[in-house]
Order: structure tokens, then C-alpha cells, then sequence
């Protein structure tokens, strides 16, 4: 998504490489103007001029690479005959994954930069993080102790209410923040959505997404959605479509145990980050709190959901073998229910993620995930 860090991550990683290297920022036409040309080779050794070599292998940094899609043509040809190395950023899932040709596959590989978690975020806080430096829960799970779960709890309280994005975390002004957020959601809509869509009406597109913010944890009435919004359903399942693959929710599917494990069926909604649903609507705290779980736990995995007739449920599956139910004041109860239908489910590990400390066995510490 935008403003997650994206370019300053890779150009952290362009100014420790001590091989020939370029930068090319595609926000800057100028920085476009060098690739446009029908000529490939010319290109290329103008690439090796800007360099100030001859030869040897090239690393070329892009960012923001949506703006010139041209170019993946260029990019997929300077591999096959010049072993170029690229790396390249982008604001958009939808847009990448479908981008470049299937020749390249297995040698293009794709990460996902999402806002901070929030160990990520007491790191800039200058906070003695609990291992932080590893992305497995369990380490921290044995660090989870009452002190710890207060010592964070005003922590985690800011994170709920103004989420991950970096800017936002490191600005200390209340009202500082909330322009910040609402800068980055009408960014989403002055460039995303244009550059990256074919979508006509934006009015539908804001109204669904005012939709949805009440609707976060919930699991998904696509019919009854695009009634609300007098569209097709068809049109409704493409929004969702699009708001996931730029980032703005995320689609959480419901857990089976066959080899499908995506089965066809309502998907819960949440969004990508918690600032940005207080900037767009009101949710109660539950959903709130709900959504910052579900953010925590995608940065270790697959994330799905279960649900039994509406009788029995888990709120999240971690890689298909670990349950988390989580509360805002859990009780034994909770864990108890949790439990048998783990174990129904012959899921491997199950924790009661609570809001309120716990002194008992199978609590988990948000502040820890």
C-alpha cells in the first residue's frame, strides 16, 4: 500500500549494495523519458553510461513502477539477455501479480510490505520490543506477563486508534496524525484509483467502502451489499475485488480441512489498517480491536476464519493450525468453548487473545502477537 515504507526499505538495501547500480523514481517523468525508446540495446547502453561502466552485471532500483507499465516488456528482455537485476517497487497488488508474463516465473518473486505490527511499532517508539527480531509468535508468547501487558497497554491503545502507517507513528500530534491518514486516503483515490482502475463512478466505490467499515468482522452479504448500493452483484465482487488488491482490506475466507481450503463462501472484511477506519467511519471497539488482530496475525501467514452454522467459531486460523478467539474481556468460558472446537478441529495450538489481561493458561497478550 502507499505510504508503508516502501521506498525508503529498498533504498536502504540500494545504498548498501556495492555493485553497479541505478535509481529511477517513476513518479518523475524525467525518470521515465530514459526507457522510452523502441530501441532495447540503446537503452541498455545508455543504462551502462549512467552507470559509468561497460560491462559486468547491472542492478536497476524502480520505484513506484505503475506509473510507466510499458516497461515490463523492457524489464522482461534486459533478463533474458542481459541478467539485469531489477528490483522494483509498487502500490498495488492487483496491478503487479498480473503484470509481467508468466515466462518470468521463477525469477520474479514478490513481497508484501504491510503497515507496521505492533512490535514494529514500540521498536519506534523506542520501546524494548519482545523479540522483535524474529517473525515467530511463540518466543514472545513466553515473555507475556502482567507488567509487560501494562507496560504496552497505552501502546497498543495509539495503535488501535491510529494504526501503522510509519509517518503516522512517528508524528506525535494528535491532529498531526489524523491529516496524515486522511492525506493517505485520498491518495488512495487520486492515484490508485485512476492510474489502476477502469472503475467510472468513484461515488459508488466510496459509498461502498463506507459500507463496509461498519461491517468490519463481519462476514460478507455481497447480495445484500450491492442492493444497498444498486449495483450488480457482479460489480460489487470486483470493488472488493480491486480494495483488496491495492491494499485497502483485506478478505478473510472461511477455514475447511479439504484441499480446497479456500471454499466458495462469505468472506469476513477487515481493513488494512486501524487509523485508517476511524479517519473513514465509526466501529464499535470490539471491531476494532478484532481488525488489529487480524493485521498482527497476517504478517505470520494464511489467515481464515470458522464458522459452524452459526452456532461454533473461531475467529482466526493461522496456517490452517493454530485458533485464536479474541475478546476485548476474555474469560475462562471463552477459552473453554475455544478449546473443544480446537480440538474438533484437530487444530495444533489455540490461544484466547484478550484485550484484558489473563492470568491463565492459553491467554495471548495482543501487545505480544
Amino acid at each position: 500500500m502507499r505510504q508503508v515504507g516502501k521506498t525508503t526499505l529498498v533504498k536502504q538495501i540500494f545504498q548498501q549494495l556495492t555493485q553497479p547500480k541505478l535509481w529511477f523514481d517513476f513518479d518523475n517523468p524525467l525518470d521515465q523519458l530514459i526507457f522510452e525508446d523502441t530501441d532495447y540495446k540503446a537503452i541498455y547502453n545508455r543504462l551502462l553510461n549512467e552507470a559509468n561502466i561497460k560491462e559486468g552485471r547491472l542492478f536497476v532500483f524502480i520505484d513506484e513502477i505503475q506509473n510507466f507499465p510499458q516497461i515490463t516488456k523492457i524489464i522482461k528482455y534486459f533478463i533474458d539477455h542481459y541478467e539485469v537485476k531489477f528490483i522494483i517497487t509498487g502500490s498495488s497488488n492487483f496491478y503487479l501479480r498480473n503484470l509481467f508474463p508468466e515466462s518470468l516465473s521463477g525469477r520474479k518473486f514478490l513481497f508484501v510490505l504491510y503497515p507496521m505490527g505492533f512490535r514494529e511499532y514500540l521498536y519506534f517508539k523506542e520501546e524494548n520490543a519482545p523479540a522483535l527480531q524474529t517473525k515467530d509468535l511463540f518466543p514472545a508468547i513466553s515473555e507475556q506477563s502482567l507488567y509487560l501487558h501494562e507496560k504496552y497497554s497505552f501502546h497498543y491503545d495509539q495503535f488501535l486508534e491510529f494504526g501503522g502507517f510509519p509517518e503516522v507513528v512517528i508524528t506525535e500530534d494528535v491532529s498531526l496524525k489524523k491529516m496524515v491518514l486522511k492525506n493517505i486516503f485520498a491518495s488512495f483515490f487520486e492515484k490508485d484509483l485512476y492510474l489502476l482502475s477502469d472503475i467510472k463512478d468513484i461515488r459508488e466505490l466510496r459509498d461502498l467502502i463506507l459500507l463496509l467499515v461498519p461491517r468490519t468482522g463481519n462476514i460478507l452479504d455481497v447480495t445484500r451489499l450491492s442492493a444497498e448500493l444498486g449495483i450488480n452483484r457482479v460489480k460489487a465482487y470486483h470493488y472488493l475485488e480491486f480494495l483488496q488488491g491495492v491494499f485497502l482490506v483485506n478478505l478473510v475466507p472461511k477455514f475447511s480441512k479439504s484441499i480446497d481450503r479456500s471454499v466458495a463462501g462469505g468472506k469476513k472484511v477487515y481493513f488494512s489498517d486501524t487509523g485508517l477506519v476511524n479517519i473513514i467511519g465509526k466501529t464499535t471497539e470490539g471491531q476494532l480491536f478484532e481488525n488489529a488482530v487480524a493485521n498482527q496475525l497476517m504478517n505470520y501467514g494464511t489467515l481464515s476464519y470458522y464458522n459452524k452454522r452459526n452456532t461454533t467459531e473461531i475467529d482466526f486460523i493461522l496456517n490452517y493450525r493454530i485458533g485464536f478467539e479474541v475478546k476485548q474481556t476474555g474469560t475462562p468460558g471463552d477459552f473453554t468453548k475455544l478449546e473443544k472446537s480446537a480440538k474438533e478441529l484437530g487444530l495444533e495450538k489455540y490461544f484466547l487473545v484478550s484485550k484484558k489481561y489473563m492470568d491463565t493458561i492459553g491467554f495471548m497478550s495482543p501487545a505480544l502477537i
